[in-house]
């Protein structure tokens, strides 16, 4: 199945923003440009920041400073964790997967014919011809994912994020779905996904984010996954407390730092508003 290209393909900018939740910081002062049609895997530890990013990017989370542009009149099509889906109601597949059409039914249009195929090329694209009727409540985990992204094609969005899209699929379902990301990718869709699997964001994916609450490294993936760059993350992650405040530089609304900050980590390394003291617990091995 084939999709249109976006009529607008956004650059996305983060400017000095910090995210997190009750106040209480999550992803600190990150700066950086995504530029359109990039194709961008989020890596960190776990706890750093990814799946909040990605939340923010996606609309539904305020910055709790900072800027985040580009992204407030495109459509978005966003897949989040397989946790914070509900699979017991138990809803046709095609039915689901019709959501995607959203942007040309809207609210009060009825599903047509030529609507129905859309779905049913959509299915088919992802492997499920066959499966249109089934119940979502009865499929696989891999069956599920391919369902989603065949919503996802519908929704065909200038910008497509994905949050752990292979978490728990088998290695099929994995490599058709990694084809599809590449087929977006070459139509100039912007796609940005949250991966753990590091050998698959080198063989994938040309642009990588490495986060630890705050940016470690982005930009080429070779550059990014280096083995000093995970021990820094590694670092920066363990010492910070999730309850801690803002800190000193948010409460008196300080300006915001330049678009493109270096690679280096400035002094502002959230101590002690953010930070406990490190303990003596080993470091984690390096990819």
């Amino acid at each position: 199945m084939t999709t249109s290209k976006p009529a607008q393909r956004p650059t996305i900018e983060l400017d000095n923003l910090t995210l997190g939740y009750e106040r209480h910081p999550a992803v600190h002062h990150l700066s950086l440009t995504i530029a359109p049609g990039s194709l961008v895997a989020l890596v960190g530890p776990n706890g750093a920041g990814k799946s909040t990013l990605i939340k923010a990017l996606a609309g539904q989370l305020r910055p709790i400073s900072g800027q985040l542009r580009g992204l407030a009149s495109q459509r978005i099509a966003w897949l989040p964790q397989h946790t914070e889906l509900d699979r017991s109601f138990p809803i046709p597949v095609r039915d689901m997967v019709a959501m995607g059409l959203w942007h040309q039914v809207g609210a009060l249009r009825r599903f047509s014919a030529q609507h129905r195929q859309q779905c049913d090329a959509a299915l088919a694209a992802v492997g499920l011809t066959g499966f249109e009727e089934r119940s979502l409540d009865t499929l696989s985990g891999g069956q599920l994912q391919r369902a989603l992204f065949a919503r996802l094609i519908l929704q065909d969005a200038p910008v497509v994020l994905l949050d752990e899209p292979f978490a728990a699929v088998d290695n099929r379902t994995t490599d058709d779905l990694l084809a599809l990301l590449h087929r977006w990718h070459a139509q100039g869709k912007t796609v940005v996904a949250v991966l753990h699997d590091l050998a698959q964001v080198r063989a994938h994916f040309p642009l990588a984010l490495l986060l630890a609450r705050e940016r470690v490294a982005w930009g080429p993936t070779e550059s990014v996954l280096t083995s000093a760059h995970w021990a820094q993350a590694q670092r920066m992650q363990e010492p910070f407390d999730d309850d801690a405040p803002l800190c000193k530089a948010e409460a008196a609304a300080q300006p915001p730092a330049p678009l493109h900050p270096p690679d280096h980590q400035d002094a502002h390394r959230h101590q002690p508003a953010h930070a406990q003291a490190p303990t003596n617990t080993p470091e984690k091995a390096s990819p």
